[in-house]
């Protein structure tokens, strides 16, 4: 790309084996890296931050070749890539984790080429909080940072978490996550609680039920875009929190305003990413189809 790199995402690549209801895929892309990096590419110029073993497939890397993706971050090491599988239930809420196999990502360790020190928009995607803090001392112009985390850093990293949470702008967690961290079963005192430890924002995604966002501003609430079919729920989150930063990013501004309109992108490209296994959804989007489901999302949303 000629672009500078507005938009670096830090995370995980992996190849997942998926089982749903109705159908079982193996060794399909993912990771949060992929789906962030895929769903921002839309909005914005946007720099990969991962690591892959030799047995990474090529056809791969030519699908974020296909999605404009900087890949000068991503280090290609000796050994095996991470590999998740997990099986879902009929509702599609719940999965249950068969294996997690860290191969190459055991070692990771972020750096980010030059020209992505400068990128104005970070997302931090779920990595160990002392390889987040590594990545921010690494951001010399950083406008805006948000920064996902896990149940597992909660519990045994919690020290290097807080640091994490205390140095971004943003802080997005699910709702046991909330309420783990906080020690508040009530989300709205959760969230009250985690502000008071420096984000300007928390955003805690809900599934099929859309995200809360809080600030001192107040709250705001999106729903999640309604599908009569959802065949791969997987990286749904990661997706939503690409979309958003990638359409922070375009728009150029963090205030109130621009934040709320890039949470609708976000939970957009995310109803679309669930429609199909892997990215499979997103290689078939364009811009105007994004744009045409938010005109829509807009009239479901209105109340006047």
């Amino acid at each position: 790309m000629n672009k500078s790199i507005q938009l670096v995402v830090v995370g995980s690549i992996g190849l997942d084996t998926i089982e749903t209801p109705d159908a079982r895929k193996n060794d399909i892309l993912g990771g949060s890296v992929s789906y962030a990096c895929a769903a921002a590419s839309f909005f914005t110029s946007t720099g990969m931050v991962g690591v892959v073993g030799t047995d990474f497939p090529e056809p791969y890397m030519k699908v974020y070749r296909g999605f404009g993706i900087d890949l000068k971050g991503l280090q290609k090491v000796e050994g095996k890539t991470f590999r998740w599988s997990g099986i879902y239930e009929r509702d599609m809420n719940n999965r249950r984790t068969v294996s997690t196999d860290l191969n190459v990502l055991a070692t990771f360790m972020p750096e980010l080429p030059k020209a992505y020190t400068e990128a104005p928009f970070l997302f931090l995607a779920n990595i160990s909080p002392e390889l987040q803090l590594h990545v921010l001392s690494q951001a010399k112009a950083v406008k805006f940072v948000a920064a996902d985390t896990m149940d597992l850093w909660i519990n045994i990293a919690r020290k290097p978490l807080m640091k994490v949470i205390g140095s971004v702008d943003m802080l997005t967690l699910n709702e046991s996550e909330a309420r783990l961290i906080s020690d508040e079963n009530n989300l709205v005192k959760a969230a009250k609680k985690i502000l008071e430890w420096g984000p300007k924002f928390v955003v805690i995604k809900k599934g099929e039920h859309g995200a809360m966002m809080f600030s001192k501003a107040g709250i705001f609430v999106v729903p999640a875009y309604p599908l009569e079919v959802v065949h791969d729920p997987t990286g749904a989150g990661d997706t939503f929190a690409g979309g958003f930063m990638g359409a922070l990013s375009e728009a150029g501004g963090v205030d109130e305003g621009a934040i709320r309109k890039a949470m609708a992108y976000g939970s957009v490209v995310a109803s679309f990413g669930v429609e199909d296994f892997s990215l499979d959804a997103l290689q078939k989007l364009s811009r105007g189809d994004i744009d045409s489901r938010l005109d829509l999302f807009r009239k479901l949303t209105h109340l006047g």
